[in-house]
């Protein structure tokens, strides 16, 4: 058949077409792409220049090129392997594993199965082209030329000095130094066995995180080495048996949550520039700091504590000195990678000191007189009755007991004075930036800690204080270098702003520091006593979810945290218990030969007081104490009362509040679930909790199974009576003996309570209690 013009032309192309082709799978590959990767990290050091972490290059991680001579045999049979079994002999692309690849994911219509050789796995890493089928081919053409390019150990170098090994290991000689400190030259057959194994998935074969699938891969690879004849089944048996050692994590990423906090806060486009960070971290008190976290949360396990965080400031410069995030970074069960230093959580009482230095400036006294009675706020979802963290009253007391000892009723009273916002507008000031939500969403509640905060806010808020109420953000960064050598600089230093007036932080100071203060609650011998002063204040959030201890000498300011970063409650760990052993040993720590005293302000006078009245003494009263004042808060007047009735009648004093600063927030409102009635009805039994008419409200956040009611009753005296039930709607729900208290569980509805008492000459009945529970 005679072919036309045009057919001709057609043919002549397609076989020009096709000569092309071929002869372009023997163009060489530019030499100058296959050039080793330059050696350019960025390293991360210490105040003093000690190494913390060297992180990604540009190209991808650290990088050390070392020729074939310099690895091990091991490794190098290990990989082939592992990942090209047919390497020696392919051209490139493996024709075999094209078709196996194509009929297993045919069948799974889904991608299942790679075929990729090691060849082409260097083109992958040379040209980075995405993941689509027309890539793919240009890739195994590109192979092909790289075989024509290098020979095969030449090729075989690149690959083992491109692939990622993870944990930002670029190249066989990094990660050989990274997870067993030593040279690729001196890698055991089980060693090499494991490296080979990762570049498959570095993220999952994570040995450091992912230690059990990394050994399973190991083994099996192990095993199919011998059955293949690679190397003798003696050498495989032996390395089968051997217990692989990894450099421990802690020396290759020192300070990780510190490290990632202070990346995190540099634009890409700038750490691309640097090859030096200094920091301001200290890496000896670091290494302590974490030790001693590590340490206490281990003993503090059986109380249902997982982790702990802590961080040291120096106060004259707002340098953080050290920063622990978690137990252990490379936790993966309790979350260890999270860092506790800035994850939101529930503060407690640590809120209380910024409520008082409010109140010391609108006039209040350290000897103002405050009640600590069952008192309900008056809100508008419903009443909101507050408890003390030992569930007793406390009576009148001063102003400086009740901050020093911690207790509930007189902080959300003072607040309710001053206002919500008041207390909401001056955290603002403080950069307390997690509170996201306006101020009546937290309502009085705040001072109670409602509102997540981090660790960092609240150190810094409290080192404001130990600078006599100057404000200063803190730093993490001392120096920057570029590539080029020269420092990028000067930083621009933090600009102090007054928060407080001089002697109002002193005041706060001085009631934080004030052992006999904090006597009531705490005790002589409490982790916050020290032969040196120092000022502290601990704080648990609701449901024991959360312990605090922050606190501050002259020169640092120490923040610690302690719970489960999921959330689980502890099992009645105080922040006194939880977190103030921990917070002690790193006070002591930091000040083993410091006694540095805190210099009292100007602007203060010392006058003794009544310790009952916060008046000036006369003649009636028993004994004086000495207080300090602002000049001119001082009192005048002298104190009226007749003392002669003992103050161990303190605890029947009972008050209402309704003042217009209600809290209307929802998270606020349920503060607590249980609440306390301004009457009860006087009866042979009584139900003295719940009150009839009350009012609960549910808090949204909180599990519903941690919302609870203790039902309490009361006895006339001399009633013999050994159980009693609970009824609700008409069905008993418990029957208890003494104290008779009965753990109920909210649920939303209205509800009459009962309580019927087992005695000897019958059966009592209480009178009934209505009440309700709102969504």
């Amino acid at each position: 058949m005679r072919l036309t013009r045009g057919r001709r032309a057609v043919l002549f192309v397609l076989l020009g077409t096709v000569l092309a082709v071929c002869v372009s799978f023997y163009v060489p590959v530019s030499r100058r792409r296959l050039d080793p990767i330059p050696v350019i990290s960025l390293r991360l050091e210490d105040r003093a220049g000690v190494l913390l972490r060297e992180v990604l290059s540009d190209e991808g991680g650290r990088c050390r090129w070392v020729g074939l001579a310099d690895i091990s045999p091991s490794l190098l049979k290990a990989t082939i392997a592992a990942e090209d079994r047919h390497f020696l002999t392919h051209p490139g692309v493996n024709p075999y594993a094209v078709v196996r690849a194509f009929v297993q994911n045919l069948r799974s219509r889904h991608v299942v199965s790679g075929a990729s050789t090691i060849t082409q796995q260097v083109v992958r890493n040379i040209t980075h082209f995405r993941r689509t089928v027309f890539a793919k081919v240009r890739e195994a053409w590109l192979a092909v030329r790289l075989e024509h390019t290098l020979s095969k150990d030449e090729i075989l170098v690149q690959y083992l000095n491109r692939i990622s090994y993870g944990n930002q290991a670029l190249g066989i000689e990094a990660a050989a130094r990274l997870y067993f400190d030593k040279p690729a030259s001196d890698l055991s057959l089980a060693e090499s066995a494991l490296l080979a194994t990762i570049p498959r998935a570095p993220s999952e074969l994570n040995p450091y995180r992912k230690r059990a699938a990394a050994l399973k891969l190991q083994q099996e690879l192990l095993r199919r080495m011998r059955d293949q004849g690679d190397v003798p089944a003696e050498e495989i048996d032996r390395a089968l048996g051997e217990v692989l050692v990894l450099k421990p994590p802690s020396e290759n990423f020192r300070a990780p949550h510190f490290c990632d906090m202070v990346l995190a806060g540099i634009p890409p486009a700038e750490r691309r520039a640097l090859s030096v960070i200094r920091t301001t971290l200290d890496a000896g008190l670091q290494a302590k700091v974490e030790k001693l976290l590590a340490g206490h949360v281990a003993a503090m396990e059986k109380k249902g504590i997982t982790n702990a965080a802590a961080v040291v400031l120096d106060n004259a410069s707002g340098e953080i000195l050290s920063l622990a995030g978690s137990r252990d970074f490379f936790d993966d069960r309790d979350d260890g990678q999270v860092n506790g230093v800035t994850a939101l959580r529930q503060p407690g009482s640590t809120i209380k000191p910024f409520t008082y230095a409010l109140a010391l400036e609108k006039g209040m006294t350290a000897a103002t007189i405050l009640e600590d009675v069952p008192t309900q706020f008056a809100t508008l979802e419903g009443n909101f009755a507050p408890e003390n963290y030992d569930e007793k009253y406390h009576g009148p007391i001063r102003l400086r007991s009740a901050l020093a000892s911690s207790y509930n009723i007189p902080a959300v009273s003072v607040l309710q004075t001053l206002g919500p916002d008041l207390l909401y507008r001056r955290l603002k000031d403080l950069e307390f930036d997690s509170l996201r939500k306006p101020a009546d969403f937290y309502g009085v509640g705040l001072t109670l800690g409602n509102g997540e905060i981090t660790l960092l806010e609240l150190a810094r808020g409290y080192a404001a204080f130990a600078r006599g109420g100057l404000y200063l953000r803190d730093v993490s960064i001392r120096a920057l270098r570029r590539k080029d050598g020269r420092t990028a600089g000067p930083l621009p230093s933090p600009r102090a702003r007054r928060v407080f007036s001089p002697p109002v932080a002193y005041l706060i100071t001085h009631i934080l520091a004030d052992g006999d203060a904090r006597v009531p609650t705490f005790g002589y011998n409490s982790p916050l006593s020290f032969t040196f002063p120092a000022a502290a204040k601990t704080g648990t959030s609701k449901d024991f979810r959360d312990n605090w201890t922050v606190g501050y000498t002259p020169r640092f300011t120490v923040g610690v945290w302690a719970g489960n970063f999921d959330g689980r409650p502890m099992e009645n760990v105080s922040g006194i218990s939880g977190a103030g052993p921990l917070f002690r040993d790193i006070m002591l720590l930091l000040n083993e030969s410091r006694k540095e005293p805190f210099a009292e302000s100007p602007g203060l006078v010392h006058a003794p007081v009544c310790p009952e009245s916060g008046l000036r003494p006369s003649t009636r009263c028993p004994h004086s104490i000495d207080e300090i004042f602002i000049v001119g808060t001082e009192p005048s007047a002298p104190c009226r009362l007749p003392h002669r009735k003992s103050a161990t009648t303190r605890s029947s004093l009972t008050t209402e509040s309704t003042g217009s600063s209600a809290m209307t927030g929802a998270s606020a409102t349920t503060g607590s679930p249980i609440v306390r009635g301004p009457n009860v009805p006087k009866s042979v039994l009584t139900i003295v909790v719940p009150q009839d008419g009350d009012i609960f409200k549910l808090d949204p956040i909180l599990r519903r199974a941690y919302q609870t009611l203790t039902l309490q009753v009361r006895l006339a005296e001399g009633t013999d009576v050994r159980t009693i039930e609970w009824w609700i709607d008409g069905r008993k729900v418990a029957a208890v003996g003494p104290p008779f208290r009965f753990s109920w569980n909210l649920a939303p509805g209205s509800y009459t309570i009962r309580a019927r008492g087992l005695a000897a000459g019958g059966v009592l009945e209480s009178p009934p209690v209505k009440v309700q529970v709102l969504l």
